[in-house]
């Protein structure tokens, strides 16, 4: 691996990057280079879409060149075909890449077929951040169900509000733009019944006119939810999770909304998380994004579906407030224990990421 080599995978990485949401595919860069200038480059854009090596070398002579890219070529038919059988044919010479596709269609098998063809393969460059900036993604080819992140805003004493309710703002200008950041890169969007009522949130990513919406998913039991709260707007991707114990007639509501109402088992909680999460990564979601209150935070927690915390830690001091609710652990060996992956300074906030170490 030289100094050229990684300069020109976080070349492809930053394209990889500005494509926020390709799901339910990877976040793949390529760039293609001769004589240590780039000639040609591109990112995937979404399902259906050119992969990032086909798109980059679409009308270039590539003849000896090297082919930068974030992750293997594929080997398999998919919506479009395998790109890895497009890149000796165009004349690379060799391919630089970040990291091995862990989907058990390729896993090594596009790095063959390039071999078999004569093309130099070096695997490794820059691996921990491709890995990074498709971790959703990994972890769904790896488990089989979307990851599921807990996003929540916190006075320094682990508050989630005030006492008397209020939260806005705990956090400041750098995490609220950080929080719209990422609900861009989630399928979707979770809240519950509380949240809606007492903020009316639009559970929209505003930090792009370009950027694809997530799906806002209410979690309503009950049927609490007016069907004029702001969630509902026109053009968005609604999904209302309730249970039997909803009545017609609210579903019926919602419905004219334009909302999907998916009707699942209850839980002592209200409706069953875990039912919630196997709805969601059947639609083959990569990430799902909880942004509910402390009751619905806690259930995600007592009901241990979540893989991953995204903790934002406002300058602020509170004394009192609701916070995490029981979770029923008696005893430090029940714990639920968490990994630190990242920590990152906003302005006067700080953000603490931690993945589950059982997962």
């Amino acid at each position: 691996m030289t100094a050229a080599d990684e300069r020109f995978m976080a070349r492809a990485l930053e394209l990889a990057r500005a494509v926020p949401r390709p799901s339910p595919n990877p976040r793949v860069g390529a760039v293609v280079v001769r004589d240590g200038a780039i000639v040609a480059e591109a990112a995937h854009e979404g399902p259906g879409r050119p992969h990032a090596e086909s798109a980059a070398l679409d009308g270039v002579d590539a003849t000896g060149c090297t082919l930068y890219v974030t992750l293997e070529p594929c080997s398999h038919q998919g919506r479009t075909p395998p790109c890895a059988s497009e890149v000796a044919p165009a004349g690379i010479r060799r391919v630089v890449a970040a990291m091995e596709d862990p989907d058990e269609r390729v896993q090594g098998r596009g790095f063959d077929m390039l071999r078999a063809a004569g093309v130099e393969i070096s695997v490794g460059v820059l691996a921990s951040e491709a890995a990074a900036l498709n971790s959703a993604w990994v972890y769904e080819r790896r488990t089989g169900r979307a990851r599921v992140t807990l996003k929540l805003a916190l006075s320094l004493d682990g508050r989630l509000a005030a006492a008397d309710g209020s939260a806005r703002w705990i956090t400041g200008a750098a995490a609220r733009a950080h929080v719209h950041a990422r609900r861009a890169e989630a399928d979707g969007i979770v809240v519950g019944a509380g949240t809606v009522a007492a903020d009316d949130p639009q559970l929209s990513a505003r930090c792009s006119s370009k950027v694809r919406q997530p799906a806002r998913v209410i979690v309503d039991s009950l049927g609490r939810t007016s069907g004029l709260a702001r969630v509902f707007a026109a053009g968005a991707q609604v999904i209302v999770a309730t249970t039997e114990r909803c009545s017609h007639e609210t579903q019926m509501a919602w419905k004219e909304t334009g909302a999907e109402v998916v009707v699942l088992p209850s839980s002592p909680e209200g409706v069953d998380l875990s039912a919630l999460v196997s709805e969601l990564s059947r639609r083959e979601w990569l990430e799902i994004y909880c942004e509910g209150g402390a009751r619905l935070a806690s259930s995600l927690l007592r009901e241990r579906v979540v893989d991953r915390l995204e903790l934002y830690y406002g300058s602020v001091l509170l004394g009192s407030g609701p916070s995490i609710a029981a979770l029923g652990i008696d005893s430090m060996d029940r714990a639920l224990r968490f990994t630190l992956v990242e920590t990152r300074r906003l302005e006067d906030d700080v953000l603490v990421i931690l993945e589950r170490g059982d997962r």
